[in-house]
């Protein structure tokens, strides 16, 4: 530990946000890096604790201690090295993590956390700068070969994990580029497109092959992708969203929240070359039905679009504004939280259930809503209060409540994979029904964060290489 009173001297450093005003006119990123002091300084309140519950609280693992030691000490190369022995793609952590890490931070059981996240994306950063960052080096070839279908962050940490140990792995994406999630689903201003594109082209240099516009399934069966490779991993994620079904669900103006979304992210990678009116929230009245990250990012994509009005609402109450004694350190905090895209305009509501959508001539005017009280969250009990019913004028509803379980079509059915109580795929050790198959990140564990997909990738290789491993005799 660099400062054994750092903790005591300095207070949390905040992200360097561009201001508001200014960033609703771009779709770029703009949260801006530290002077080289502030990292110094953010390094040193690291405790360096004898119990580091970060290490914990990360699904990584990642030596957090460690890396800020030598974060303080300037050795960056040092700890651009210990990051990347526990995370493959420290770039997208750094950027787009909820940091569970900082949540269980022992410093901020009386104070703030050490920015973590902040940090990690400035290593990863600098790597890629210094030319730190090269591509993955492979043991001798094992003959072995290993398809990977899908290539969002569990389906690329699976690959890069799996070439290492010397087999030839092909990643296989429907889209028109790899990246999944991260390329289609999370908007420009959190994740650039530039940083995926160039992992991406980092593991093509490795000797990984992408093919890309090709799914599985359709353009090629289960059973010739099951004849050509050693062993398939499915990392296809949880891509079917949880509908509404009230009614006037059919009405014009209703979409769901990824729909919108990747539209953006087409329109701004070009590959979509004209704005579709029905994806466009410019002169609306939005309302966002979810109050997740991605209702977030509808929230700050539509401020981007010019929407007239924006509005958030929430099934679940209020969060409390800080933690309660059944929710202790270092549980996840659920305490209300406020994201960049809310800083920027948007009016938030909870404990509003949504009844109806109301329209004229097909076309969405409305949202009919109660006020509802919980008797029981765990077990979902609520009721209706009396006298609350109201019409929130609405021209434009993206739907952001979540996702139930990955694509059943294809795959999971070709295969005739068995499937958990929720509708995921399930896995013993992450191998599926059938032998040759595993399964990992969002399609086997459900609707999860980015940093569990890395971890789920990482996982799921060490088991894919255990099943490849030569049988000993004598």
């Amino acid at each position: 530990m660099g400062d054994s009173q750092g903790f005591l001297k300095y207070s949390r450093g905040d992200k360097r946000k561009q201001a508001v005003e200014e960033r609703v006119h771009h779709f770029d990123e703009f949260v801006d890096a530290w002077e080289e002091p502030q990292y110094t300084k953010e390094a040193a309140r690291c405790m360096d604790c004898g119990v580091p519950f970060c290490h914990n609280g990360c699904p990584l693992g990642n030596k957090i201690p460690d890396f800020n030691d030598a974060v303080y000490r300037g050795e960056w190369k040092e700890a651009f090295h210990i990051l990347k022995s526990t995370n493959n793609f420290p770039e997208f952590t750094g950027r787009i993590c909820p940091a569970p890490c900082e949540a269980s931070c022992v410093l901020a059981l009386h104070s703030d956390a050490v920015n973590i996240e902040h940090i990690e994306k400035e290593i990863a950063q600098r790597a890629f700068l210094e030319g730190w960052e090269k591509p993955v080096k492979s043991v001798d070839p094992t003959g072995k070969k290993v398809a990977v279908v899908g290539s969002g962050p569990a389906g690329l940490a699976a690959a890069e994990e799996l070439f290492k140990k010397g087999h030839s792995v092909t990643v296989f994406e429907r889209d028109e580029a790899a990246g999944g999630l991260l390329r289609f689903g999370i908007p420009d201003f959190k994740l650039n497109k530039e940083v995926v594109a160039r992992r991406v082209s980092l593991m093509e240099k490795a000797g990984i092959h992408f093919r890309c516009g090709v799914e599985i399934g359709k353009d090629m069966t289960s059973e010739d992708l099951e004849a050509t490779f050693d062993v398939i991993v499915l990392c296809t994620g949880s891509s079917v969203p949880r509908a509404l079904p009230i009614p006037g669900k059919e009405l014009d103006g209703i979409h769901f929240a990824m729909d919108y979304l990747t539209h953006q992210n087409r329109l701004i990678s070009g590959v979509q070359a004209k704005v579709e009116n029905r994806y466009h929230a410019g002169g609306k009245q939005v309302v966002v039905l979810g109050g997740g990250d991605t209702g977030a990012d509808c929230v700050g994509t539509a401020n981007r679009q010019k929407a007239a009005e924006v509005t958030q609402i929430e099934l679940m109450e209020r969060p409390p504004e800080q933690r309660i004694t059944s929710n202790p350190w270092p549980e996840w905090p659920m305490t209300l939280t406020h994201s960049s895209s809310h800083e920027e305009g948007v009016e938030r509501d909870w404990a509003l259930l949504t009844k109806a959508f109301i329209g004229e001539g097909g076309k969405l005017t409305g949202i009919q809503t109660v006020r509802i009280e919980w008797k029981n969250t765990s077990t979902f009990e609520f009721a209706e209060i009396p006298n609350t019913e109201k019409i929130i004028p609405c021209d434009m509803a993206l739907v952001a409540i979540g996702f139930i379980h990955p694509e059943h079509k294809g795959p999971v059915n070709q295969w005739k994979l068995a499937l958990d109580d929720r509708g995921n795929i399930k896995t013993t050790g992450f191998q599926t029904s059938n032998p040759k198959v595993f399964a990992a990140g969002d399609c086997r564990r459900g609707q999860s964060l980015v940093v569990w997909a890395i971890q789920e990738g990482r996982q799921v290789a060490k088991a894919v290489e255990k099943y490849l491993e030569p049988v000993c005799v004598g």
